[in-house]
């Protein structure tokens, strides 16, 4: 809603430091998810002073920013430098992962116009980005399963996948999940020797896994960039592991002409010729200085030691759960990712762990059981946990203690045979409030916590705890969980307006 008189800039802020007082922590290493934290002091305020100078820029034309041009161009050369791309290598600056995995389909597809119905093979572990770039641009997601114990991909099946219609094969370094990098020379050679290109997701790892390379971490990554004849695409997200401002990511191509499928033009109206190298128009040019200004900052011993740094945390992490009884990592993970599931049936399970961990003020991400990954939590670890491991190893003791003191979390027989019988297409509001019900999530439940409902206008509060409604959506086929989910976010984002009621 829009005040009537305005309140003083001091008011608004402490408002927002008020509003910012319930998120989940940024810093201190505490949030092992959506966060990316270096543990140096000074680049958070480097980055705010950046992205305040060109904050007021706009990259929609760069011959009017020039500015902009260059420290774009400065960050692509950075990433081919890390990256392997080479003198004919190109790149542009996005918003993040997602639209940088967009653009690699894109362009793909923009590169085969003679391909009627054009399709993309990726394993069954690829980011979601991808399936929604297929959905976006009517490219069909042809998934073939990876290694039910390592969670690598499958050279073979990939190559066995590939058809006429493909028209992009996509690996991962390392995929989100599992934190394992795919046999990215294997399955280039497939895609070189058949003519397809091959796009490496190195969204999370790009920044992190050529210092590992080099062996100042101890621990040498697998190849999977652009020097790996074959790949011909890669992205890179700067706002992770390169421990930027958000939104800033990288999308390098092996040369120029495969980039130009995701630039658009349009002169076709009465008003400037329109040219996008990106799916945006207008852009800030606050993250992009940002970026720049962090990059230059810690330079590139500074980015040695800060995957150093990761990666011991990681591994000491990855020791200290493996000594909890009851647990387990999934695959042999490459780079600063964790996945930690059950080891056996120990009685109790990981969304209740999950629940202990955010009541100990650390905050995990829950990933549902698919294929032959189980139910499990996911960690990323970032140079911020260096010297906190013991810390979380102690609150993930207590919380599998918590854990198996309250038994594994149960879905009786008739709520489980209602989640079995619904369809994801005809879904009704009668239908999805009951579960709502069932999950206590009564729909206007109010953000006060009054436990007032009936309201639909009002927002809803979520729960202190999720064990249970994780179970359910666990129970749930991947199709039915999509529905549910996106028919939750909608009771999430309700607008506040003048006339609601107080």
């Amino acid at each position: 809603m829009i005040p009537g008189v305005g309140p003083g800039g001091d008011e608004v802020l402490a408002e927002l430091t008020r509003l910012r007082a319930g998120d989940a922590p940024t810093h201190g290493g505490r949030t092992l998810a959506y966060v990316y934290d270096s543990g140096l002091g000074d680049l958070d305020a480097l980055a705010a002073r950046a992205h305040a100078a060109a904050a007021s820029a706009n990259g929609l034309d760069p011959t009017a920013f020039p500015s902009l041009l260059r420290m774009e161009n400065d960050l692509v050369g950075a990433a081919i430098d890390l990256l392997g791309g080479g003198q004919a290598a190109v790149g542009t600056v996005t918003s993040g992962g997602t639209e940088s995995c967009l653009l690699a389909v894109l362009a793909a597809r923009e590169g085969r116009p003679d391909v009627a119905d054009p399709s993309m093979v990726v394993p069954s572990t690829v980011h979601a980005a991808f399936r929604k770039a297929g959905h976006l641009f009517g490219v069909r997601v042809v998934s073939v399963p990876v290694d039910p114990v390592t969670f690598r991909a499958d050279a073979d099946a990939t190559a066995a996948a590939i058809d006429d219609t493909t028209v992009l094969v996509v690996a991962s370094a390392p995929s989100y999940a599992h934190g394992v990098v795919d046999p990215i020379p294997e399955i280039a050679a497939v895609t070189r020797e058949r003519g397809v290109r091959l796009h490496v997701d190195a969204c999370i790892g790009g920044w992190v896994l050529p210092y590992l390379h080099r062996d100042v971490a101890g621990t040498r990554a697998p190849a999977f960039d652009l020097s790996v004849p074959g790949v011909t695409s890669l992205s890179v997200d700067l706002h992770k592991y390169a421990y930027c401002t958000k939104g800033v990511s990288v999308l390098l191509h092996a040369d120029a002409q495969l980039r130009r499928g995701h630039y658009f033009a349009s002169a076709d109206w009465p008003g400037y010729t329109m040219l996008n190298p990106t799916l945006q128009s207008t852009r800030s040019g606050g993250p992009l200085a940002a970026a720049w200004a962090v990059v230059r900052h810690v330079g590139d011993e500074g980015y040695a030691a800060l995957a150093r740094t990761a990666r011991a945390a990681t591994e000491a992490i990855r020791a200290g759960i493996t000594a909890i009884d009851g647990l387990r990592v999934l695959g042999e993970p490459d780079s600063t990712l964790l996945a930690v599931a059950l080891d056996g049936e120990p009685g109790f399970d990981v969304f209740t762990v999950a629940d202990e961990l955010a009541a100990r003020g650390w905050y995990v991400q829950p990933q549902f059981p698919y294929e032959s990954s189980p139910a499990n939590l996911h960690l990323t670890v970032t140079a911020a946990n260096r010297g906190h491991e013991d810390a979380l190893l102690t609150a993930m003791r207590e919380a599998v203690m918590s854990a198996v003191a309250a038994g594994p979390v149960t879905i009786d027989d008739d709520l489980r045979a209602l989640i079995g019988a619904l369809d994801p297409e005809a879904l009704t509001p009668e239908q999805f409030a009951g579960l709502l019900a069932a999950a206590g999530l009564g729909a206007g439940r109010d953000e006060d916590g009054d436990g007032q409902s009936g309201d639909p206008g009002r927002p809803m509060r979520l729960p202190d705890r999720m064990a249970g409604i994780n179970a359910m959506l666990a129970a749930a086929s991947p199709r039915l969980r999509e529905r549910l989910l996106a028919e939750f976010l909608g009771t999430l984002y309700r607008p506040r307006t003048a006339d609601a009621s107080p």
